[in-house]
């Protein structure tokens, strides 16, 4: 299976349980990611890939104007839904069906690292931005660690493979802070750069299981989906023990988080 048809039925029908687990850790950058992309009262905003709608919905109470893409319709509904006025289209990049230089700022949250082309959808962004304009991207380090690998863990412990039909994703080489920073420099970012952000992700770990795994986002929600109960249950067994390593109380656990944010200016 080629990348853009993995991630269209991967994401097919997942808006509400990604917006009711995964959005909740990724809404932790939404903050250095509009301020990196100098985002405040009268910036004119492209939001790449927004999901629920929770960057376009700070960008906007900043006082920007924006304009929000997804590749979803289900996403993009929910976006509609959640941040009221806001102008929400569909496309799949690299395609970006915008004029030229029509940006100060162009910002992706978690939304490079799933596309097919992403030094093409670079080059997309540095076209509609207008001359000094600023780009902001976030994607998660690689290779997977806490939040991102404990269910890849479990699933490995259960001696259950990866599939071979499922593709590797472009950001499996770009997903550390050189070639992300020379990702945006070969497209035009002479001053691109990225850096590590961390912080520490607290959750219900059996909500983390429900939202994650169990709802089919993302590829191990993949994998857990196409085992029988048996394996799901041995699988899960794995988890539970696994995430003893991240437990605070109450059945709670906080998983680090770990991702890049890419800055560039026009």
């Amino acid at each position: 299976m080629d990348f853009d048809t993995y991630e269209r039925d991967l994401w097919d029908g997942r808006a509400d349980a990604y917006q009711r687990g995964f959005a909740r850790m990724t809404a932790w950058s939404v903050g250095p990611l509009l301020d990196a992309a100098g985002v405040t009262s009268g910036t004119r905003v492209l939001d790449v890939g927004t999901g629920p709608g929770i960057v376009s919905r700070e960008a906007m109470r900043r006082g920007a104007d924006v304009i929000a893409l997804d590749a979803d319709p289900g996403m993009a509904a929910t976006a509609r839904a959640n941040v009221p006025g806001l102008d929400v289209r569909e496309a799949i990049l690299p395609d970006l069906p915008l004029p030229d230089a029509s940006f100060d700022a162009v910002v992706g949250n978690f939304a490079i690292n799933h596309v097919s082309r992403p030094d093409e959808a670079v080059r997309q962004f540095a076209r509609v931005l207008r001359p000094a304009g600023r780009l902001a991207l976030t994607c998660w380090e690689m290779p997977p660690s806490g939040a991102l690998s404990l269910v890849a863990e479990a699933i490995e412990e259960a001696g259950v493979a990866v599939p071979d039909d499922i593709p590797t994703p472009p950001f499996a080489d770009l997903g550390r802070p050189a070639p992300f920073g020379a990702l945006l420099r070969d497209a035009g970012f002479a001053d691109g750069e990225a850096s590590e952000l961390r912080w520490l992700h607290e959750v219900d770990a059996e909500d983390w299981w429900t939202t994650g795994a169990l709802a089919r986002i993302g590829t191990n929600g993949v994998i857990v989906s196409r085992q029988d109960a048996p394996t799901v249950t041995r699988i899960k067994t794995a988890y539970d023990r696994l995430a003893t390593r991240y437990a605070t109380s109450g059945g709670r656990v906080a998983l680090p988080a770990n991702a890049l944010l890419a800055t560039g200016t026009r």
